[in-house]
């Protein structure tokens, strides 16, 4: 792995743990604007719960070395979790504010699982 190749991992990768940290701590903190912020989207509040802990539990699986199968899983829901997020903001009709946090999730879990090290990569036979 190329210098450059390994900042830019660790870079977005870095970025991509903090904001999914972040919203993942509000989410189970469960304030006010967050659960009227779902609500507006459609879903039970319970899924605030389900969706921070699993963001938790991502940045983890992430950032821990070895595990490269978890790995995959944890980037894959935090693709499916953020590309969810703006799907629903565009069904409600919401505005473009709404979609910047979610889509730079996706690029930034695009750009981490891209450049990531060799021995954090799923060895296929």
């Amino acid at each position: 792995m190329t210098k450059r190749n390994k900042i830019i991992y660790w870079v977005t990768t870095l970025w991509l743990s903090l904001g999914m940290t972040a919203t993942g701590i509000v989410q189970l903190l469960q304030n006010k604007d967050e659960t009227d912020r779902i609500a507006h989207l459609g879903y039970p509040i319970y899924l605030l719960t389900l969706l921070g802990l699993w963001k938790l539990l991502g940045v983890i699986a992430v950032l821990i070395p070895k595990f490269p199968v978890l790995k995959e899983w944890a980037y894959a829901g935090f693709f499916f979790a953020m590309s969810g997020a703006v799907f629903s903001h565009f069904a409600n009709g919401d505005g473009a504010k709404d979609y910047f946090g979610p889509i730079l999730l996706i690029i930034l879990t695009i750009l981490s699982w891209y450049f990531r090290p060799a021995e954090r990569k799923v060895v296929t036979i």
